[in-house]
């Protein structure tokens, strides 16, 4: 909201929530209804193709969010080189509204205003009638509006909503109070409206100027510089009629300049314009990519994963993850985009950049999905893809690589292992994160805990957090035989007495992995806590009075900053143990691995990632 709201800020529709779109609802139905009673050839091409047209401009906004993240969680080209945060996510989840509006407004002129039906697919006339009011008028009226909008009176109770984002995403561009979007509706209708007027209007001429509204809109909010110099030196009068995002990113930093909409002649005829413009375009463009201190590989879970990555749906990101009733209608899209990323791309990609004190550190992600993982035939091209981004990180001069998720698995390369083997001259560390997520399981356990049933698989944390209890003279309950008798060799002679095999045994601590079957679970009494060692969270099948535990995570300080976006399943701000291991790693300077068999010491590796501001987190 504004620093101090004005009348008429609020959308018509906020109540509605993710129901909103049910206004366009009555245009829809009538339109259906007129297909129906006269025909395809009888109805009014132009009224018919609204819905489809904003249903692209979504699409379109959607690309250009995708297209920025992508590029600027690389660092290449970025104008204004600070993050973002979850609070700006939450202000600019409404991006929509401006399209609903917009569909709203175009079904009253093709019903009520004169000129506005039946419109040919084309006229050249209209298209250069546009081209001169947009360059004239709008463009005129709109650098006017704009200085007045930073008035304080008018600020305050508006504009501010729109300036309280001072790095920009595309989507920036129409996130304001209902009563200033509407002028700027009324605006950009003038040449529309003087179309229809004078009988010039076509169809597509209103298509390719609201299409040249949103990408203009969405280039100069970006935040990375993507318009080459070249282009103002072959044809210098372009310097005048088109901005660049760096243009308009000074208007945000600086407020007082470049108040052009996207044409900077204004601001060079009335003397706005921020000198540094020409200069901050070349140093943009200039901009290579950071160096990497740290890599977290990662990888696509279940296929609407897509969508959550930083990448896809900003919102759907800024929550834990969930399968939604609106992304499986997505499926075939979601297997296209499968197909697209294993097959098509086939190369990891770079999904988020995050700075916490003088480390850079991104999330890459491998183009596979945890099914992937399961099959036999695909652990050679997996282990290859990693391996690759292992030495391109390496080249980089990256410090550390943390293997996030199943991209550690003892079945695929052992926990690791298989790189050390297979480039024997790294620089760069690997770390699998067992310590960290280990002893933020063992410090998980109830102050005065005497014993604990552990089940699940029995994985590399699960090794490690039970030879801790048990150094802990905590002892450990298990009703796998066969498990049991895994483990007992791992436990140190001196506290091996502590792991015990029992069918009976109980207690009101569980520790527990993926595995676990529902049955099991019930044998646990009421009241008992289950605290998860696994890189996945177990099904939550107890209802009575039980509590869940996330997987190992800890929440995150200030200091690590552009996190705008949930690890999986996580709540916001929290990560993976096993991705911030790689993260203090970094950080106290630490010059060994931990892959393979390897675990570092427990204690320490807590002690240091709780000196750095990470805090325990556990979720009921």
């Amino acid at each position: 909201m504004a620093t101090n709201p004005g009348l008429f800020t609020e959308w018509p529709w906020k109540r509605l929530g993710s129901f909103k779109y049910v206004v366009l609802a009555p245009w829809v139905v009538h339109g259906l209804h007129v297909v129906a009673t006269k025909g395809w050839r009888e109805a009014d091409l132009g009224y018919m193709v609204i819905l489809p047209s904003m249903i692209l401009r979504a699409l379109h906004n959607q690309a250009w969010i995708t297209v920025s993240r992508l590029q600027n969680a690389r660092g290449k080209r970025q104008i204004v080189q600070r993050g973002i945060e979850f609070e700006q996510v939450d202000r600019e989840r409404n991006w929509d509204d401006q399209i609903i509006l917009s569909a709203i407004l175009f079904y009253l002129g093709a019903l009520h205003l004169p000129g506005g039906q039946q419109l040919p697919l084309w006229r050249t006339d209209g298209a250069v009638l546009i081209a001169l009011l947009h360059t004239g008028p709008v463009e005129l009226i709109y650098y006017w509006f704009h200085r007045a909008l930073h008035h304080h009176f008018l600020y305050t109770r508006y504009h501010s909503h729109h300036h309280a984002s001072i790095v920009t995403e595309p989507i920036t561009s129409v996130i304001h109070p209902f009563a200033e979007l509407v002028a700027y509706e009324l605006l950009f209708s003038i040449p529309l409206i003087a179309c229809a007027l004078t009988g010039t209007a076509s169809i597509m001429t209103f298509e390719l100027y609201m299409l040249y509204i949103d990408f203009m809109n969405n280039m100069g909010h970006c935040n990375f510089e993507l318009v080459p110099t070249w282009v103002f030196r072959c044809f210098p009068p372009l310097k005048y009629l088109m901005y660049t995002p760096s243009f308009h990113s000074l208007h945000h930093t600086q407020f007082r300049t470049n108040y052009s909409l996207f044409m900077p002649f204004y601001d060079y005829i009335y003397n706005t314009m921020d000198k540094s413009s020409d200069k901050l375009h070349q140093n943009s463009l200039k901009n290579k990519e950071e160096t990497v201190h740290v890599v977290h590989l990662t990888h696509l879970t279940s296929l609407q994963s897509i969508y959550h990555m930083r990448p896809g749906f900003a919102e759907y990101a800024s929550r834990p993850y969930a399968s939604k009733w609106y992304m499986r209608i997505m499926s075939p899209l979601s297997w296209l985009s499968m197909v697209v990323l294993t097959w098509v791309h086939g190369s990891w990609f770079t999904v988020e950049r995050n700075v916490m004190n003088k480390l850079t550190i991104q999330s890459w992600a491998i183009p596979r999905y945890n099914f992937h993982y399961g099959l036999n035939w695909e652990k050679e091209a997996i282990n290859s893809l990693i391996g690759k981004a292992i030495c391109e990180a390496d080249k980089k001069g990256t410090k550390v690589v943390s293997l996030g998720l199943l991209n550690q698995a003892q079945s695929l390369n052992g926990s690791g292992e298989l790189y050390l083997q297979k480039y024997p001259k790294l620089g760069v560390k690997l770390v699998d994160g067992t310590s960290l997520a280990a002893a933020v399981v063992v410090n998980s356990i109830p102050q005065g805990t005497d014993q604990v049933v552990l089940a699940g698989n029995i994985s590399k944390v699960a090794r490690a957090v039970a030879a801790a209890l048990c150094k802990k003279n905590i002892k450990i309950i298990m009703s796998n035989k066969q498990d049991y008798h895994f483990l007992k060799p791992k436990i140190p002679e001196d506290a091996a007495d502590k792991l015990l095999l029992s069918k009976t045994g109980i207690a009101n601590v569980w520790v527990i992995g993926e595995g676990l079957d529902d049955a099991e679970q019930f044998r646990a009494p009421k009241g008992t806590r289950f605290i998860t060692y696994s890189q996945f969270p177990p099904r939550m099948v107890r209802k009575d009075c039980c509590t869940y535990s996330t997987t190992p995570a800890m929440s995150v300080p200030k200091t690590l900053q552009n996190v705008h976006s949930c690890e999986n399943w996580l709540p916001r701000r929290v990560m993976s143990a096993w991705r911030i291991a790689g993260i203090v790693h970094a950080l106290e300077g630490w010059n060994q691995h931990e892959c393979g068999d390897t675990v570092l010491d427990m204690d320490k590796i807590w002690s240091a990632a709780t000196l750095h501001g990470f805090r325990p987190f556990a979720e009921a």
